[in-house]
C-alpha cells in the first residue's frame, strides 16, 4: 500500500537496527522499500531519529554507513543494468526530484534552495538542482539563466525578452 519506507522508519523508532531495502524499489515483489528512500529519511531528519538511537539529538554522525553522494549513480546503474526506468517523479533519484518550473518555486530557490527543498541535491550525488525554464518560470528565474549566459540586461530590455519568451513557452509542448 506504499508504506514501506514509513513501516520501516517506525521499526528503527521500535530498535529495529537492520532493514532489508531494494534500490529504486525494485525488488521480487512491490511495495519493498527504497534504500534511497530509507537513507535519506534518516539523513535529513537525523535529530528527529538520533535520540531513539540513543544520541543526542543535536548529534550530526551519520546514522548508516551509507556514502549518499553515491545514491543518484547508483540508482542509474540499477536502472541501466535490470532496464527499468526511473520515473521522472520518484522520491530522491527521479529526474524531477530536483527540477524546478514553477516561477514561485524557482523564485523560492534562488533565494534560498531551503524554501522548496529539504536536502541539498549535492547530498545524494548531483551537482545542483535544475531550474526548467518553460511556461511557467518566472521573471526571476529568466533574469538569473541570462546572467549565467553572460547577458545582464537593464530592467526595459528584461521586460521585453521575458514577454517574447513567456510568448514562445507558450507556444511549446514541453519546456527545454
Amino acid at each position: 500500500m506504499g508504506l514501506a519506507v514509513a513501516n520501516f522508519l517506525e521499526a528503527v523508532k521500535h530498535g529495529a537496527r537492520q532493514l532489508e531495502c531494494t534500490i529504486n524499489g525494485i525488488g521480487e515483489r512491490a511495495g519493498n522499500a527504497a534504500l534511497e528512500e530509507l537513507v535519506m529519511a534518516l539523513h535529513v531528519r537525523r535529530q528527529y531519529f538520533n535520540p531513539f538511537l540513543g544520541r543526542p539529538a543535536e548529534s550530526e554522525q551519520p546514522l548508516t554507513r551509507i556514502d549518499t553522494r553515491q545514491l543518484y549513480k547508483t540508482s542509474r546503474l540499477v536502472s541501466n543494468l535490470t532496464g527499468m526506468l526511473v520515473q521522472p517523479n520518484k522520491a530522491i533519484v527521479g529526474a524531477n526530484a530536483f527540477a524546478h518550473e514553477s516561477g514561485i518555486h524557482q523564485d523560492g530557490v534562488l533565494k534560498h534552495k531551503l524554501t522548496y527543498e529539504i536536502m541539498d541535491a549535492q547530498s545524494i550525488g548531483l551537482t545542483d538542482n535544475q531550474i526548467v525554464l518553460g511556461k511557467h518560470s518566472g521573471r526571476n528565474a529568466f533574469r538569473t539563466r541570462l546572467k549565467e549566459l553572460g547577458f545582464d540586461l537593464a530592467d526595459q530590455e528584461l521586460n521585453r525578452a521575458f514577454l517574447r519568451f513567456k510568448d514562445m513557452a507558450d507556444k511549446k509542448k514541453r519546456p527545454n
